[in-house]
């Protein structure tokens, strides 16, 4: 593979940036390449031409959360990710590879990971709903949609059931606080597990702000 690899990536990429709702931009696929590339030599494995091209590509089809095919997503985006990484020169192989983590990398699809691959890209891509930026990300998709940051009369569910679909204060523990023990590697895990207590940190300021007498 040829050293405008990924300069050829960012281009192709930047061609379905229409698409993007700003939580799943180019600075999100760069992210999540560095990501998996930190996690493939932590854990001493995976292919790194596979792993760049498929954080390139993994959100080629990006359909808003409230999209009824919004499962489907993934499996569109490793459709349209196969012509791609061909032109690229990628061998039969590494696009089948690519192809199948680029498809099981959605929380909402439902694939199981069955390579490495799959696995360190599901969790990188994971990881960036979490920490500093996850936060900065809930809260954007949320305005973006026009939700509310939180019940403004019960905002931690104490006498409701919680619907992140609604609130956006409601997603950290609908799902957010979940991912750690969703991680498929040691180390996706251990990274989790770090940014899910910074964000524990950030809620309990906003119990605190909310309230202080409790």
């Amino acid at each position: 593979m040829n050293d405008d690899f990924e300069q050829n990536l960012e281009a192709v990429v930047s061609n379905y940036a229409g698409q993007s709702d700003g939580s799943h931009d180019m600075s999100h696929m760069r992210r999540v390449k560095q990501v998996a590339l930190r996690i493939a030599q932590s854990e001493g494995a995976g292919d790194k031409v596979v792993l760049i091209a498929a954080a390139y590509l993994h959100d080629l089809v990006n359909l808003p959360k409230s999209n009824p095919n919004r499962s489907k997503a993934s499996a569109m985006s490793a459709q349209a990710a196969r012509p791609i990484m061909t032109e690229l020169g990628m061998s039969p192989d590494a696009i089948a590879n690519a192809s199948h983590a680029i498809e099981a990398h959605s929380f909402s699809a439902g694939v199981p990971a069955e390579t490495i691959e799959a696995k360190i890209l599901q969790d990188a891509d994971r990881l960036d709903a979490l920490g500093a930026i996850g936060i900065a990300r809930v809260f954007h998709i949320s305005g973006a949609m026009k939700r509310p940051l939180f019940d403004g009369d019960d905002p931690f569910a104490q006498a409701r059931k919680l619907d992140d679909s609604n609130f956006a204060l409601d997603h950290f523990d609908v799902k957010l606080f979940k991912l750690p023990a969703m991680m498929q590697t040691v180390s996706g895990r251990a990274l989790a597990e770090e940014r899910v207590a910074f964000m524990r940190q950030f809620v309990e300021q906003i119990r605190g702000e909310l309230l202080p007498d409790a």
